[in-house]
């Protein structure tokens, strides 16, 4: 596995967003490259998944790209597939563009389980730079203080030598939640001036998630679909 770019944009931030718990990152990312406007500058290049694409509304969508706004200086990863066990392999390439890149910071958006009854929409953070953690908190951000961080994330926070904040949408279902990264998305807004208005994605909420479940949901059945291929191969 690899990252190509066709452009090398100096000293941007990095954020990545990856399917996890309410498909917070995903939902996220693209959200971003939509009202940021931002332009493909570079794909995810592998063998270790199924030579899967997506449809939708007559477009292809990428399933693993990157994207960049040059007015914001932000490179954007976006994925659709399903990355698990691939973690590692993902962090290690993010961790040397972000090394060429010259990047500031890696910004890794993801979801977390809520245990309280009522919806609070609360975004927690966790970041390896104090300054970024002092202007978190007097944002009104929660501190994560007892929770676990998996995924490419979690990678990235063990092994990247550049700082690495998280935000986490709390959110209490595994199936698509919208709501939840327009949480993640004002967060963002605060702390990298986007002036990007979060409330379209709570007025586009269902048809986001319906559109995250039928994607996910052939990503599904097409793997499915090649793993009974190569057992009939073999067996």
């Amino acid at each position: 596995m690899e990252i190509r770019l066709s452009r090398k944009p100096l000293r941007p931030k990095i954020i990545e967003g990856f399917p996890g718990f309410g498909l917070i990152g995903t939902i996220s990312t693209e959200f971003l490259i939509d009202h940021l406007k931002a332009e493909k500058i570079g794909s995810f290049h592998y063998t270790e998944l199924p030579a899967t694409v997506a449809v939708h509304g007559g477009r292809i969508v990428d399933p693993m790209g990157v994207f960049y706004s040059r007015e914001h200086n932000l490179v954007i990863l976006h994925t659709i597939l399903d990355t698990i066990g691939l973690e590692w392999a993902i962090a290690e390439n993010i961790n040397r563009m972000a090394k060429e890149l010259r990047a500031a910071e890696i910004i890794g958006l993801e979801g977390v389980s809520s245990l309280q009854k009522s919806d609070s929409g609360r975004v927690f953070f966790y970041s390896t730079s104090s300054k970024t953690k002092e202007k978190l908190e007097k944002a009104g951000l929660y501190p994560l203080k007892e929770s676990v961080i998996v995924g490419v994330s979690g990678a990235m926070l063990l092994r990247s030598a550049i700082p690495v904040t998280c935000f986490l949408g709390e959110t209490k279902t595994e199936t698509p939640d919208s709501r939840a990264a327009a949480g993640i998305i004002k967060a963002l807004d605060e702390y990298l001036n986007l002036k990007v208005d979060y409330r379209p994605l709570l007025k586009q909420a269902q048809e986001v998630e319906e559109k995250f479940k039928s994607i996910m949901k052939q990503s599904s059945a097409a793997s499915k679909i090649a793993d009974k291929k190569r057992l009939d191969y073999l067996g």
